[in-house]
């Protein structure tokens, strides 16, 4: 029987390896608040592609200095930001892994001194501060803001670009009835909440063409929120718009009870995949070898993202192969200890 996790996926102009995706997951370790690549983004990300991850992604990177969840998230509004990227695609990529950065905006959920935006002035929850609510200025700012991130992205070497629009950072509050309250044409109606999006998407794919990936967040856990047949309709949507797949998460948009259990979110990307039919990525609590093959081998999803299990093994890939009896080649300097 074929392995499918050790199967490599042609996507646009890249081939990835293999279906093992490093998820992006928020270091918080630039330590003088520039944004900049510091020596531990370069040992971590880079240890995950000796360890044979098909495609490394790079943590929620902001677009913007009040677009950053922490005042030590790294950062790619400058052009001084792309001399440190542009090491680590380096590095990545000759340890013969793909390469993928995450564009972020915080929103509501930044946690910095001074002014923060969002699409409507509510604040995420008692006791964090309530936004600034969007003005015109500020939409087509941002908007240009996501462009100019892709074009350094680009320059950087990057394989793929992946928009963040979950975990209720400033697009996913756009997109929800919960957050969004506006009545300009980025409020109201579905396609007026989904505008911002659209119009990020069209800013970014105007300067690239590699691969784009698309974070959501699938379910908003909330009677009044977006469901996953909500994103149906929005993934043909931005398929049509030249998305080339939808990495599926879910929640925290507003606070609320999330039950997690082994693959709780797969079913968000298989109903995505078949409904949309477009390739979609299955992200949360997978941590063996045989549920992601398990995954793939049922058509749930194209490619398996991990978390934190890759945080705790750097080498998983090898773990999974050992599981499902799979012969796995070693980089060269391992082959004694493999």
């Amino acid at each position: 029987m074929t392995i499918k996790l050790f199967e490599p996926l042609e996507i646009k102009n890249i081939t990835l390896k293999n279906r093992i995706v490093m998820s992006p997951m928020c270091m918080y370790s630039c330590h003088l608040e520039d944004g900049k690549v510091e020596d531990w983004h370069l040992v971590h990300y880079t240890s995950r592609a000796v360890g044979q991850a098909g495609l490394i992604m790079v943590e929620a990177t902001a677009v913007s200095p009040e677009g950053r969840i922490s005042p030590r998230d790294l950062g790619i509004w400058d052009d001084s930001h792309i001399e440190g990227l542009k090491k680590l695609v380096k590095m990545v990529k000759a340890q013969g892994a793909s390469i993928g950065i995450q564009l972020a905006h915080a929103g509501r959920k930044a946690m910095l001194e001074g002014e923060i935006l969002a699409p409507s002035a509510i604040a995420y929850k008692e006791g964090m501060k309530t936004p600034k609510e969007m003005d015109g200025e500020d939409i087509h700012s941002i908007i240009s803001a996501f462009g100019k991130a892709a074009e350094r992205a680009k320059e950087a070497g990057f394989d793929v670009i992946e928009i963040h629009s979950a975990h209720g950072y400033l697009l996913n509050e756009f997109l929800s009835p919960l957050t969004n309250k506006r009545l300009d044409q980025y409020g109201g109606s579905f396609a007026n909440r989904y505008r911002f999006l659209s119009e990020v998407m069209a800013t970014v794919k105007s300067v690239w063409d590699g691969p784009l990936f698309v974070r959501i967040s699938a379910s908003d856990y909330h009677p009044d929120g977006l469901q996953v047949s909500d994103y149906v309709t929005m993934a043909r949507w931005m398929k049509d718009e030249g998305v080339d797949l939808i990495d599926c998460s879910s929640g925290a948009v507003v606070p609320a009870k999330i039950k997690p259990f082994p693959g709780y979110q797969v079913a968000f990307a298989e109903q995505i995949k078949k409904e949309a039919d477009i390739l979609t990525g299955a992200v949360g609590l997978i941590t063996a070898g045989i549920q992601a093959e398990e995954i793939l081998q049922n058509g749930r999803a194209d490619l398996v993202f991990l978390g934190r299990v890759l945080l705790r093994d750097p080498y998983w890939p090898r773990t999974a192969a050992r599981e499902l009896g799979y012969d796995l080649s070693p980089p060269t300097p391992y082959e004694r200890g493999w």
